[in-house]
């Protein structure tokens, strides 16, 4: 009888003096009385409850769990799916906040959460510019004022590279930080493989190596294979009318914009007009274009066809974000262009607005 009281009691000062890093969490939420909340992350593309707590007049608890390494977790409230994000690692943490207003909680006790509120007020300013200049953009296109919608452009396409380089700053001064990836992540769509290599190799070891930086070292290497001065891989679709079309049936253009946008996406609709000047202007002196549509319905995509007067070739699976051929691009965001010479080599990527008149001019002018 001894012996077995002696190995409980062995077994509980073990597990007492653990030092397994974990996380504790206090929340506090106001209007939250006999809420059941839930601690998920995003793996696989499903969505997963670690941790869940039930809250009496407010207040609950979360403790005993451990995470591997900081990552974004949501934040849910069952009962209403009220949701809301923040930074979670082995620490205690607490939460305050209205469950009416659940995305302006107060997390305090996470490092990464502090530096990722910090990477956001950086840029907070900006981007509330950048809504006002959206909705003026919108308001002069109501009334037809092109003059208004052209400075406008050039003004968001300025406050863009505002916005680009603060996120650059962060990586730069933070490469043992784990919000890193997820900046990291959406600038991505912004710059070549060659700049997002680098950044990835100026990382820590152990933020390099979180899985979401495995996924972005894979797409890295897709991009490479379609970056400047690679030949643009072949791809078959079908046009609005159910006939097939390759890329290589169109490469032989002096000058061929492959554009991925589709009839849902209002930045692709608000750069049309500019492809269409460009197309209108150098289309008898080599210039072409090759619409690849990530829409879902036929109706849409060649309702936006017509309404925004696209007369180039137009071809889809209508797979959305599957399409095949954003897959074989690499496009995770659109608008998004490749353009090729006539060899069917990218000379150049993502051009708009002026950019793109300005390398089409340069280059069919100088043939």
């Amino acid at each position: 009888m001894k012996k077995i009281i002696f190995v409980i009691m062995t077994a509980l000062l073990i597990a007492s003096c653990s030092t397994e890093p974990r996380y504790k969490i206090t929340g506090n939420i106001v209007g939250a009385d006999s809420t059941t909340f839930l601690l998920q992350k995003r793996e696989a593309g499903q969505i997963v409850t670690i941790d869940s707590a039930f809250a009496v007049k407010g207040s609950f608890k979360m403790q005993g769990g451990s995470i591997d390494y900081p990552e974004m977790v949501l934040l849910t409230a069952k009962e209403s799916r009220i949701r809301t994000t923040f930074y979670l690692e082995n620490s205690e943490i607490s939460i305050t906040g209205s469950l009416d207003s659940l995305e302006y909680i107060r997390v305090t006790g996470s490092k990464t959460q502090d530096e990722f509120k910090a990477y956001n007020d950086a840029g907070n300013a900006l981007s509330e510019r950048y809504d006002m200049l959206y909705s003026d953009y919108q308001s002069a296109s109501q009334r037809g004022d092109t003059a208004s919608m052209s400075k406008l452009e050039k003004d968001a396409e300025a406050l863009q590279k505002e916005l680009v380089e603060i996120e650059k700053d962060f990586l730069r001064n933070n490469p043992s930080s784990f919000v890193a990836p997820t900046v990291l992540a959406g600038l991505s769509y912004e710059l070549e493989p060659a700049e997002i290599e680098s950044f990835i190799n100026a990382m820590d070891t152990a933020v390099a190596n979180m899985p979401v930086m495995r996924e972005l070292k894979d797409r890295v290497a897709l991009m490479k294979t379609v970056s400047v001065g690679q030949k643009a891989p072949d791809f078959t679709l079908n046009d609005p009318e159910g006939n097939a079309v390759s890329l290589s049936s169109k490469v032989g253009s002096k000058l061929l914009l492959v554009d991925f946008w589709a009839g849902w996406c209002g930045p692709c609709r608000q750069e049309n007009p500019n492809i269409v000047k460009v197309y209108n202007e150098f289309n008898k002196k080599g210039f072409d274009v090759f619409g690849v549509s990530l829409d879902r319905t036929r109706d849409e995509w060649v309702k936006a066809i017509s309404d925004d007067k696209l007369a180039w070739t137009h071809v889809s699976d209508l797979q959305y974000w599957n399409s095949a051929a954003a897959k074989l691009y690499a496009v995770n965001a659109i608008p998004a262009s490749f353009l090729l010479d006539e060899n069917g080599v990218i000379v150049a990527r993502n051009l708009r607005g002026e950019d793109l008149y300005n390398k089409v001019k340069e280059v069919l002018e100088n043939q």
